[in-house]
Order: C-alpha cells, then sequence, then structure tokens
C-alpha cells in the first residue's frame, strides 16, 4: 500500500494532504449499557440489517483520505449511529488538531460531526495513531496532556474518547506513564466519560509493552472502561484471522483481569477489538467477513466493551481491479458488508 491506513494512517499534515477525522470509540461500563432500539438498514436494494445503535459499535472512518463516504449515508445503509473519528495529533507543540494541522472547530470535521448527531448518532474520538506528532510525547506532564485531551472533549462535548498509542508514543515508558496519569485526570473531570486505550497485539494478547501499560492503568487507579487491541499485522498467525483475534482477546482478558484482580466477567466488560477489513498491510494477511462474524459471536458471548474496525473507508470492493488501500478492502464485497455486521453488535 502507498500507506498503511489503520497502524500507519500516514501524517501528511505538512504537505496539506492527509486529514482526519476518525476516532476510536469503544467501551462500556462494569456493567454494559442496554442497547437502544434495534433500527433498520434504509437502503433500497440492501437487506435490511439490524443493528444496534450503541457506543458498543463505533467503526472508524477516516475523513481525510480514502474518498470517504457520508457519514449519514452509511448511517441509513447500515444502522450505524456511532463512529470513531481519527486522528488527533500535536500541532507542533501541546496543543490538539485534526492530523495536526486542522482546528477542532469551525471546519469540515466539526461539520460531519454535526451531521452524525443530527441523524441520530454520535462520535467517539481518536487520539494518536501510528505517524506523526503525537500529544503524549509533545505534552511534557500528565497535566500539560490532560489539558490537551480536555480540549478535545470540550469542542465537542465528547462523550467518550479514545487513546491510540502506538510507535514511539506506545514504547516509550515515561509516555506511557503520561498516558496513563492524564487519562485518570480526565475521568476525574468528566464524570461519566467514556475511555478507551487501544493498541497493536500479537496473536496471544499484548505483548510486554501491552502488559506493561495495562498495569500501570491498573497501578494509577485508572478506572479505564475498555482496553483495546488490533489483532492485525501479526506477520504470521495460526488458523484464520478470526481464530487469531479471539486468541488475542483472550490474551488481553488474561492480562486486564490480571492487572485488576476483575473476575473474568468483569474483565471482559473491560476488553475491546478494533480489526481491519480486507487484506491487511501484511502481505498475505486477510480478515474477511467470515472472520468479522467470529469475532461478533465472540463480543456477543462475552459482552465485550467494544466492536471496531479500520476502516469505513475501506468497507467496498476495489474497482477496476485495484489492491487494497485507503478506498477499499483488497476483497470481493458488497458495499458496508463488514460496517452491516459490526452494526449488530450491542454490548
Amino acid at each position: 500500500m502507498s500507506h498503511t491506513p489503520r497502524r500507519t494512517a500516514t501524517a501528511l499534515a505538512a504537505a496539506g494532504v492527509l486529514a482526519t477525522t476518525a476516532s476510536l470509540a469503544l467501551a462500556a461500563q462494569s456493567s454494559a449499557a442496554p442497547p437502544e432500539a434495534t433500527t433498520k438498514a434504509a437502503t433500497a436494494k440492501a437487506p435490511t440489517v439490524q443493528a444496534s445503535g450503541t457506543i458498543h459499535a463505533a467503526p472508524y472512518e477516516y475523513l481525510g483520505w480514502g474518498s470517504p463516504q457520508k457519514p449519514t449515508d452509511v448511517m441509513a445503509a447500515t444502522g450505524v449511529k456511532w463512529f470513531t473519528l481519527a486522528f488527533i495529533l500535536s500541532d507542533g507543540g501541546c496543543n490538539p488538531a485534526w492530523d495536526g494541522n486542522r482546528p477542532l472547530k469551525g471546519g469540515s470535521d466539526e461539520s460531519a460531526i454535526k451531521s452524525i448527531r443530527g441523524a441520530g448518532g454520535d462520535i467517539v474520538v481518536s487520539v494518536g495513531g501510528w505517524s506523526g506528532a503525537k500529544l503524549g510525547e509533545k505534552c511534557t506532564s500528565a497535566t500539560a496532556l490532560a489539558g490537551a485531551y480536555q480540549k478535545v472533549i470540550d469542542a465537542y462535548k465528547l462523550k467518550a474518547f479514545d487513546i491510540d498509542i502506538e510507535d514511539t508514543e506506545f514504547s516509550n515508558a515515561t509516555v506511557r506513564q503520561r498516558v496513563v496519569d492524564a487519562l485518570k485526570i480526565v475521568k476525574q473531570k468528566n464524570p461519566g466519560i467514556v475511555t478507551y486505550v487501544t493498541m497493536g497485539t500479537t496473536p496471544s494478547g499484548p505483548d510486554a509493552t501491552g502488559k506493561d501499560l495495562i498495569k500501570r492503568g491498573a497501578a494509577a487507579g485508572l478506572d479505564n472502561n475498555a482496553w483495546v487491541i488490533m489483532p492485525f499485522d501479526f506477520g504470521s498467525h495460526s488458523g484464520s484471522m478470526g481464530d487469531a483475534s479471539v486468541s488475542a482477546l483472550e490474551g488481553l482478558k488474561g492480562a486486564v483481569k490480571s492487572a485488576y484482580g476483575y473476575s473474568d466477567a468483569d474483565a471482559y466488560k473491560r476488553i475491546g477489538v478494533s480489526s481491519m477489513n480486507g487484506k491487511t498491510d501484511v502481505a498475505g494477511e486477510t480478515v474477511t467477513t467470515g472472520d468479522f462474524k467470529k469475532i461478533l459471536a465472540y463480543a456477543q458471548q462475552h459482552h465485550i466493551a467494544r466492536f471496531s474496525f479500520w476502516a469505513v473507508n475501506r468497507d467496498r470492493d476495489c474497482s477496476s481491479g485495484g489492491g487494497a488501500g485507503d478506498s477499499c478492502s483488497g476483497v470481493s464485497q458488497a458495499p458496508y458488508d463488514f460496517t452491516k455486521i459490526v452494526a449488530q453488535y450491542g454490548g
């Protein structure tokens, strides 16, 4: 691919090429919120989809590339009501901006959010991603970082907030602690806000760095709503990608249970998954609709906090025989096949 859409959402902010507005979303409290009334897909040709319309099903859409669909069109076609919009980055200092260069207020990002809410939906804003300047690194204290997060929360009166912690922000222990401490401040200042921390994973669960991050959260008393993994870009794995995703989620559940002392049931309610549809960034690795259905069955069995994926932009067939990329999945599919599966999850 020209760039890796989920794990490396390339930040070409300086060139003004890449725009963002997708967010991370996810997870529920220890007692999952009841699903909203069933919503039916409103498309003339597509089959009716029974959708949850809840925060638990909030796929990513990145409005800055990949010929993004109108969020309201996606809502009408699939029943999804929540989106995770990405990515908020540093503008060069300890100040948040879409892709590091677009203001929080007054632009196309805010317009998209208003349209989603006008259609009865809502959004999770995702901070971080693989590329670009990270707030966790540019803000030199937990208090300053919490202040930067707060600007985003205040701008959109957010109910949910996601930290997609990757690359150097993830690998630096000092920054991991700063993110944990900043999120704890955010939780204290915004009672009821739902927070997610999203990270990469191995097929058996979080690696040592991921486990350390979860342990730091527990030690700090961070009441995080969900620790979320991205089960793709493995390089190698056994069985189907659905099997590998379930294995990774079981490893995550074990890590969260161990760190926090939760019961199995409560640990499941504090984990989430953010997959990738179709061909991933790794050659030969493909996530099918069958894999999504396996993840859905696991989510429904254990009532996990979040089922998301990267990205709505890619949830369509590649025209003219092109390969997977920003705007298509690389597999034979009808529009929104993957989103319609995620939309069925109600928590």
